[in-house]
């Protein structure tokens, strides 16, 4: 909706992941641009208007899901304007807390129901932002429906890291991935693993950052004694998760909600400052040591070192993430939002919705 409505729009999206690959502290002032869109898109839909609009005469349809923060201020008043009360508005919310980094442009407040991911950033909507309290629920579990049935045995998971990884299973496995983006430090942290080879061994997503994977598949090349998995872009993350021991990422809010339903301890990669949007990740795992972050190259060094020399130092974290987990049934968002298209197809003309399965 956002890169097929309009040059600026796709633009901005494209800055977004540039800057996130190369100058991650850039998104402050980005971010801040961005926060304007609350006051450009006050009332209707500015930029990309003609596409959004005939989408909505096209499809008609009864519920407007937004899922992303520029997709929620004016959106709601368009669709409500072209359709009338035979349409309802809803988002999800991803965050994991409140602060600087959660948009206003996430809380439209004609918007008829609001799920946060969690507690904490249910309280930032309510009390920073404005939107009436009787209108959000706190669903945790909202990934894709794949992630919650593709779940390993123990025998399922030695094979998929012996076989499908070519990896031992006797050595701890770290899991190095990106955005969809590609933005990484995959090289610098390599460099480090590998004075642990004898008890780590990594599985390396570079995303859609192809001179990064090459990077990666010759930097392999020339450390055969090394033992690692390369691969570019992939969809099978939470594949990925459940063979780790612990995952090196930045705080996308998804791979990390994907990290925690697997239980697969976080190391924050913070090379080059942390995003706007991440900090709230990074926080909200932060705040109960559940989680560490990184800076450099040394920092990811000492780390090891750490656990090498002290287990129960990793297993204290792991603990501690573990308990942050979700327990909520994801089925019980999608009945939510289903019960609320059908609501109002029944006050429309148009045929109500169906569900399958």
């Amino acid at each position: 909706m956002l890169e097929d409505s309009s040059h600026v729009a796709k633009f901005g999206v494209n800055f977004y992941n540039f800057i996130q690959r190369h100058f991650p502290w850039l998104h402050h002032p980005y971010y801040l641009l961005v926060e304007g869109l609350s006051l450009l898109n006050k009332k209707g839909v500015s930029l990309g208007h003609s596409y959004y609009t005939g989408v909505l005469k096209s499809y008609r349809p009864h519920l407007v899901f937004s899922v992303h923060d520029c997709l929620n201020r004016g959106y709601f008043q368009e669709a409500r304007e072209i359709l009338g009360n035979s349409v309802r508005c809803a988002t999800y919310c991803s965050e994991f807390s409140g602060g600087y980094g959660y948009s206003r442009n996430w809380v439209e407040p004609t918007v008829d129901l609001y799920i946060s991911r969690t507690e904490t950033a249910k309280d930032y909507a309510v009390k920073k932002l404005g939107l009436a309290e009787e209108k959000i629920a706190v669903r945790g579990q909202f990934l894709m429906p794949r992630i919650y049935r593709e779940a390993f045995t123990p025998i399922e998971r030695h094979r998929f890291v012996t076989e499908r990884l070519g990896l031992r299973s006797d050595r701890r496995i770290v899991f190095l991935t990106t955005g969809g983006a590609g933005a990484n430090n995959h090289i610098a942290l390599l460099e480090v693993l590998k004075r642990y080879k004898e008890k780590y061994q990594a599985v390396v997503v570079c995303g859609r950052n192809q001179k990064v994977f090459l990077e990666a598949s010759k930097w392999k090349e020339e450390n055969p004694d090394f033992s690692c998995n390369i691969t570019g872009y992939t969809n099978e993350i939470h594949l990925y998760m459940q063979a780790a021991d612990f995952v090196v990422t930045r705080g996308g809010t998804t791979t990390c909600a994907e990290a925690l339903h697997f239980e697969c301890p976080i190391v924050f990669n913070g090379f080059g400052g942390v995003m706007p949007q991440e900090k709230l990740t990074v926080k909200y795992f932060m705040q109960d040591n559940a989680a560490v972050k990184i800076s450099k190259a040394e920092d990811f060094d000492s780390l090891l070192g750490e656990w090498c020399r002290s287990t129960e130092k990793f297993t204290d974290l792991k603990r501690r993430f573990s308990k942050m987990r979700f327990q909520d049934d994801p089925r019980d968002t999608i009945r939510m939002l289903v019960d609320l298209a059908q609501r109002a197809a029944s006050e429309s003309d148009v045929p109500p919705l169906k569900v399958v399965g």
